[in-house]
Formats: C-alpha cells, sequence, structure tokens
C-alpha cells in the first residue's frame, strides 16, 4: 500500500505537458489575380483537431525579402502562441503568414501586382472557408513586421469593417518628406515599382503614393472608422525606422484615435521582434473577448 500511494504521489507531482499546436508550411494556393501560385504557413492551435470549434484569427505579415517561413524559421511563433496560449495569455487563435515578396501588401502603381486585391478577395476567403474560423470582424487580427507593420496599418485602415486589431511593428512608415528627400538609389530599388518612375523631389507624391500613405489615409479616413479598429504599435528605440513609427503615433494623436503605443530598448532584430510577439498575442486575444 505504501508503494502504491509512493506511485501516486510521483504520478501526481510529475508536470503536466503542454500540448503544442501544428505548423503547416508553405502551403500553396492559386491565384487568379495574381496569376501564379502563393504560399502560406498556418499555425493551428493544439485542440484543432480534437474539437468541432472555430477560431479567431490572427494574419501575421512577414518583412522586406522574406517570406511565409520567416515567423516560423526565425520569429519562433510556435513555441510563443504555445506559451501565450497555455498560460492563459492569449485565446487558441489560429495565425495564418501569407508570402507577400516586396510588394508591401499593397496594389503597385501599374496593376502589375495587385497583393491587397489578392490578400482581400481570395486570400482571406480561401482561409476562412478552409479551416475553422469565426468569419467576424471582432474575432479578425493582423500583425507584421517592418513591411509587414506597413502592411497591417494599410490593411486595417483601408479595410476597417473587416479587422478588430492592428499591430504593427518596427513598421515601415515614412512621412512624405521623408520620401521627397529619400536617395534616389533607394527610392528606385525599393519604391518605383510600387509607386511609379517619378523618382525626384515631391514629385513622388503621386495620387498612388497618397491612396496608400498611412499618414494620408489617417488624416482623410472617416473617424469613427478609425476608431472601430484597437492598434497596438511597438518599436525599437535603436531601430532605423523609430522616426516613423513616433510620427504614427503622433498623427494618431492628433485625430485623436485611442492606440497603445510602446518604444522599448532594442533594434530592428528578431530578437526584438520575438520579445514583441507574446505581448501582440495578448492584445489581439483581449480584441477577441466580448
Amino acid at each position: 500500500m505504501k508503494k502504491i500511494s509512493l506511485l501516486l504521489l510521483t504520478l501526481i507531482s510529475l508536470p503536466v505537458l503542454a500540448q503544442n499546436g501544428v505548423v503547416k508550411e508553405s502551403v500553396k494556393i492559386k491565384s487568379e489575380i495574381l496569376g501564379k501560385e502563393m504560399k502560406y504557413n498556418i499555425y493551428l492551435p493544439a485542440d484543432y483537431e480534437k474539437t468541432n470549434r472555430s477560431y479567431p484569427v490572427l494574419y501575421l505579415l512577414h518583412g522586406y525579402s522574406d517570406d511565409e517561413t520567416g515567423w516560423t524559421q526565425f520569429g519562433a511563433v510556435e513555441h510563443i502562441a504555445d506559451k501565450a496560449i497555455a498560460g492563459g495569455d492569449a485565446p487558441p487563435m489560429i495565425i495564418v503568414m501569407p508570402d507577400a515578396g516586396v510588394t508591401f501588401y499593397m496594389n503597385s502603381y501599374d496593376g502589375k501586382a495587385k497583393f491587397e486585391d489578392y490578400f482581400i478577395q481570395e486570400f482571406m476567403p480561401h482561409i476562412e472557408s478552409t479551416y475553422r474560423i469565426r468569419q467576424k470582424k471582432e474575432f479578425r487580427a493582423v500583425a507584421g513586421l517592418s513591411m509587414g507593420g506597413f502592411g497591417t496599418m494599410l490593411l486595417a485602415t483601408k479595410h476597417t469593417d473587416l479587422f478588430a486589431a492592428a499591430a504593427p511593428l518596427s513598421g515601415a512608415f515614412w512621412t512624405d518628406d521623408e520620401i521627397a528627400n529619400m536617395p534616389a538609389e533607394r527610392w528606385s530599388s525599393v519604391f518605383l515599382p510600387l509607386f511609379g518612375p517619378l523618382a525626384q523631389g515631391k514629385s513622388r507624391l503621386s495620387p498612388h503614393w497618397y491612396a496608400n500613405s498611412i499618414f494620408k489615409i489617417i488624416e482623410t479616413a472617416p473617424l469613427d472608422k478609425l476608431k472601430s479598429v484597437k492598434y497596438y504599435i511597438d518599436c525599437g528605440d535603436d531601430d532605423f525606422l523609430v522616426k516613423g513609427n513616433m510620427a504614427l503615433h503622433s498623427a494618431l494623436l492628433d485625430k485623436a484615435v485611442p492606440h497603445e503605443f510602446r518604444i522599448r530598448d532594442g533594434a530592428h532584430t528578431w530578437q526584438y521582434w520575438r520579445t514583441s510577439l507574446p505581448e501582440v498575442l495578448k492584445f489581439v486575444g483581449q480584441s477577441f473577448h466580448r
């Protein structure tokens, strides 16, 4: 009897192993809008295959020159999500990581790369009909780093009816003055394919630029629509993009749009973003609560 009691005590004292979610990598989708196959990674929470429930969804966007594997390969998204969900800091959710190339998640000026159209009209409907996702604004969020931070705000402010929360990390935000004064080499290599051949000074501030400038969108969008999204902005104090993030904070203050704003110790690195993601999951999880 004593041996049985000791065995039971030992079993009770053993740590309970946390269940892990599953990541499906480089899943393909055929896009009619883009005229090619596109890829995405997707994180499914641990109980996805054990229940019939539907889940809230976070679209998590990668940075410039990365792809759908960035957040899983370098961002430790599976480990961080498992820990946040198991610890009760975030509800079980599906996390979708699309490949966007270097499109900045927008439509190019010449119509050759209509990524925004693809994302809204094809990608989201495909994801939300393929997986058990709660297909309402209140259960949908978007977040991303660097170029993906820009994409986060672009999608959330242009489509306020679709997203409950937006969390740009080290977002690639540029003011009109920064664009007008940008060195020609950088403009030509990064922005010319997106905004067109107007490569000198203020001539770069084309109608297409203003249609996709986060600052112009915030300035001109209906206030009630902007306020219908919850925002969490995070950037390192040593990040080369910190000035643009501070300008975004200022623009939202000027319009009296509620938002969370964090400047923390760090730079434009995966080490920084891995420390950001737990707070993002907590923030968007709170936005999913009724």
